[in-house]
C-alpha cells in the first residue's frame, strides 16, 4: 500500500483507515483488544488487522475459533470486567449465528442492570454486497439491529468517517455495531488524525447542497447517491445529497431539515425494501413533514429476495438508472 501525506492528512483507503484508528485506538488504551476469525497473523480475510498482531501480540489481537457465538459471548464477559473487545465478523452473512448474543446480551445489558453495567464493545461488520462472493458473503443486516433498541450502529462512506469513527466507537461506553461498506474498502480519501471532527458520529452530514429533492443514503450507497446528483445537475435538477452515517441513533433533524427544504425525499438503501430502515425513516418523515413534502417518499433498495447469485447481483443492487428513475417519479408530483 502507498500513503501519500498532505500536512497532516493522510490519504488511505478505507480498509486501512480502519486499521490506522484501531492501531491508534489500542496505543492510547491498554484495553483495547481486537477478537476475529484470521485476524491475526492473516490480518483478516480484508487485511484491515494486518500488522496489528506484530505490534501488540497474540493477547490483544486474539485469533478466535470460528464460532461467532462464542466470540461476541466472550466479548461480552471481557467487556464486563473492563475491557473494550473490537470483534470482527468475517462477513455480514456471518454474523447470524452471533445474534442471540447480540439482542439479548450486549444490548440489553446496561438496561437490564439499571445502569450499573456498561459493555463498551464494537461489532465490525463488512457490509453489503458487489463483490461478487458467494451465499453469505453479501448481506445487509442493518434494519435488524437497528430494531433492537440499546445498539449503537455507525456506517462510514468515507476514509475520513472510517478512522474516526473506528476511534469514536471504542471510545464509547455503550455497544457499538460498525458496518463497513466493503466493495469500497479500497477507496482512497484523506484522513486527518490529529483533528477530531466537529460532527459527532451520530449525525447526519450534507455532502452536497440542493434545492429540488432529498437523496439520503448509508455507507456503500452514498457514492451511488453522489453519482446520481451529478448525473441529474446535467438535466437541470438540483439534489441534496445526505450522508445517514449513524443508523442508531438516527439524526432525523439533518433529515427533516432537507426534506422541509426540497419537498422531496428519496431514499437509498442495499437492504431490501420490505422492512428496510427505508420505511422507517419515511414514516418519521411523513409524519414531521406532511405540509411540506410535495410527493411521497420514495424508497430505492434491494428487492424481497435472498441475495442472489454472484452473477445476478448487479440486477439486484441500486444504481444510477433506478435512482434517477425514483427521483423523476418524485418530481412529477
Amino acid at each position: 500500500m502507498t500513503e501519500t501525506r498532505s500536512g497532516h492528512a493522510t490519504t488511505l483507503p478505507i480498509a486501512k483507515a480502519i486499521t490506522a484508528g484501531l492501531r491508534d485506538a489500542m496505543r492510547a488504551d491498554d484495553h483495547v483488544m481486537l477478537m476475529g476469525e484470521d485476524i491475526g497473523r492473516l490480518g483478516g480475510v480484508f487485511r484491515v488487522t494486518d500488522g496489528l498482531f506484530d505490534e501488540f501480540g497474540a493477547l490483544r489481537v486474539v485469533d478466535t475459533p470460528l464460532g461467532e457465538a462464542g466470540i461476541v459471548g466472550t466479548a461480552v464477559g471481557l467487556a464486563m470486567r473492563g475491557y473494550r473487545p473490537v470483534v470482527e465478523i468475517q462477513f455480514d452473512g456471518f454474523v447470524f449465528p452471533a445474534f442471540n448474543q447480540i439482542t439479548t446480551q450486549v444490548a440489553k445489558m446496561h438496561y437490564r442492570t439499571g445502569g450499573r453495567v456498561t459493555l463498551p464493545m464494537v461489532i465490525r461488520i463488512p457490509h453489503g454486497g458487489g463483490i461478487g462472493a458467494v451465499e453469505h458473503h453479501s448481506e445487509s443486516p442493518e434494519a435488524l439491529f437497528a430494531h433492537t433498541a440499546g445498539l449503537r450502529i455507525l456506517a462510514p462512506a468515507s476514509a475520513q468517517d472510517a478512522y474516526w469513527m473506528t476511534r469514536q466507537a471504542i471510545e464509547s461506553e455503550d455497544p457499538v455495531i460498525m458496518l463497513e461498506p466493503k466493495k469500497r474498502y479500497w477507496i482512497k480519501g484523506d484522513v486527518d488524525p490529529d483533528h477530531r471532527p466537529e460532527l459527532s458520529p451520530w449525525q447526519a452530514r450534507v455532502l452536497r447542497e440542493g434545492t429540488d429533492a432529498t437523496l439520503l443514503a448509508w455507507g456503500p450507497s452514498v457514492p451511488l447517491a453522489l453519482e446520481s446528483a451529478a448525473a441529474a445537475e446535467e438535466d437541470g435538477t438540483s439534489l441534496e445529497v445526505i450522508d445517514l452515517r449513524s443508523l442508531a441513533p438516527l439524526d432525523l433533524p439533518t433529515i427533516t431539515d432537507s426534506v422541509r427544504r426540497t419537498g422531496r425525499l428519496v431514499i437509498v438503501h442495499e437492504a431490501p425494501v420490505t422492512g428496510g430502515l427505508g420505511g422507517e425513516i419515511a414514516a418519521r418523515v411523513a409524519e414531521e413533514c406532511f405540509y411540506h413534502l410535495e410527493a411521497p417518499v420514495t424508497r430505492v433498495g434491494g428487492y424481497s429476495t435472498p441475495y442472489p447469485p454472484a452473477r445476478t447481483e448487479h440486477a439486484y443492487l441500486p444504481d444510477l438508472d433506478r435512482v434517477l428513475d425514483a427521483v423523476d417519479r418524485v418530481l412529477q408530483h
